[in-house]
């Protein structure tokens, strides 16, 4: 419990300083339009206020990944909480601060357009592969895991394909309907049952004093699967996304300013990581590793999920806390086919203002997540997983080239760029989806393609700072004068 207890208040002092120190390295222009108000088009550049960015934020990056990902990572035991921590204050909010706030100071560009613009133009098309891919997954997965759990409390007079249909529907029009309109008006309702149900779960484990393991750098995984690179990519949303980064650029598009950023990007990112304690430790508490394992193995982490909130609240409460569950996949799943169809219409100079052009580019990508639903939830996991961390790395990177080019401290974007630069490639070369390499193998080339990387970055930064990008900031100097 006391391992439990000191990782909720690290999280809130990380967002108190590091995410204050995060900000202060950035340089925040209070006088500098935003793009909602600089490029207001009524879609999706549109001023809201910070309460509501803040819950679309959260409600965006938070889908299943900070539930489903730390019932997995539970497995591996009480280090999990570790990652989790210093994950989420170093790289994980680190990373959503600062795409969120470089696209602002870019018009609102999305992360394809920023990695064209900081890391070369090849790497634009890398990147845009990458997050529509990362983004149909996601939009697949948070399609399907609402859907199994809604099944779950209606199973005797509806089917799971009646409810995918209508989540799809609501999709749709999330999809094409400009962003106030139905995410503005929803997601304050939809927010209070999602934190209902976390403050539910988290108080319960303390106030019933469930036995919360404490502390231990034990390897406690049932099958002993390596906690390098795995739990890295099991626990994703909830300590670093990459997907965030596609969402944090929705919301660039409706900021207000840029000193909402810290609480919007940082704070939001915090907020996750601790709806992930929250679930880790029920897992932790209420089920050995053998029992989550065969739980996980027969119904999937939604199992978990189901058992852990109707065991603590019994029929009514529990329902009530598996639907502040549902709500997180579902306000996911809306924004990464928005985010898709954004990335999209940017890669190919498409304006969206007018309907049916959001229409060409949304209805194929419908079309394409539907025929995924048909495919294995745990495939498509490892997929995600994998397809996350490495936007993440890239993000990252990203983030790290902007501060070098405006002569800002970049090592806090550059070392976790690092880092996670030698998780995905590793898992990579070792996983089944990738090479199949045996773990030794595996971590060597991961280590020696991390270096190459490192070097090749080096060199674009010397290029870059030869022929200096022009500074967002000297632009906004310029103009005042």
């Amino acid at each position: 419990m006391i391992t439990f207890l000191v990782s909720i208040v690290l999280l809130i002092i990380g967002y108190l300083t590091y995410g204050k120190f995060v900000e202060k390295v950035f340089g925040v222009n209070h006088g500098r339009p935003t793009p909602s108000h600089s490029m207001n088009d009524g879609v999706d550049y549109v001023p809201m206020d910070t309460k509501r960015n803040s819950l679309i934020q959260l409600l965006n990056i938070a889908g299943v990944g900070p539930i489903f990902g730390p019932i997995l990572g539970a497995l591996y035991g009480p280090v999990a909480f570790l990652w989790i921590v210093f994950g989420a204050i170093f790289a994980g909010a680190v990373h959503d601060y600062l795409t969120g706030m470089i696209s602002i100071r870019n018009k609102g560009a999305q992360i394809p357009e920023l990695a064209g613009k900081f890391l070369g133009q090849p790497l634009k098309h890398v990147v845009n592969a990458f997050a529509v891919l990362l983004l149909l997954l996601v939009g697949t997965v948070f399609v399907t895991a609402p859907a199994t759990l809604l099944h779950g409390l209606a199973e005797s007079w509806t089917t799971v394909g009646a409810i995918l249909a209508i989540i799809f529907a609501y999709y749709i029009l999330s999809t094409l309907l400009p962003i106030d309109k139905i995410i503005g008006k929803i997601y304050p309702f939809l927010g209070g049952l999602l934190l209902l149900s976390a403050v539910g779960i988290g108080g319960g484990l303390v106030l019933g004093g469930k036995p919360i393991p404490e502390l231990s750098f034990a390897n406690m995984h049932p099958d002993n699967l390596p906690i390098f690179p795995l739990l890295f990519l099991t626990i994703s949303c909830g300590a670093l996304s990459g997907f965030h980064a596609t969402q944090s650029t929705v919301i660039s598009r409706t900021l207000n300013k840029e000193a909402n950023g810290r609480k919007v990007f940082y704070g939001m990112m915090i907020a996750e990581a601790i709806i992930a304690m929250i679930w880790a430790a029920a897992a932790m508490s209420m089920f050995n590793g053998n029992n989550l394992n065969e739980l996980i193995a027969s119904g999937g982490p939604a199992a978990v999920v189901s058992e852990v909130s109707l065991s603590m609240f019994g029929a009514i409460g529990g329902t009530i806390a598996v639907l502040g569950v549902i709500v997180l996949p579902i306000t996911s799943g809306d924004t990464s086919f928005r985010a898709a169809r954004m990335i999209i219409a940017d890669y190919i100079n498409l304006k969206q203002k007018k309907l049916l052009n959001r229409v060409v580019i949304a209805a194929p990508l419908f079309v394409i997540a539907f025929i995924l639903t048909r495919i294995d939830f745990e495939i498509l996991w490892r997929y995600f997983s994998w397809a996350n961390q490495s936007t993440a790395m890239l993000a990252l990177w990203i983030g790290s080239m902007y501060l070098i080019v405006n002569r800002k401290p970049h090592w806090i974007a550059t070392i976790p760029a690092i880092f996670m630069t030698a998780v995905t490639i590793t898992y990579i070369l070792n996983a089944e989806i990738g090479f199949g390499l045996s773990r030794q193998a595996s971590v060597t080339g991961g280590v020696a393609a991390t270096i190459v990387v490192i070097i090749l970055f080096a060199m674009k930064a010397k290029s870059n700072l030869a022929v200096p990008l022009v500074s967002d900031v000297e632009v906004d100097d310029e103009k005042t004068a």
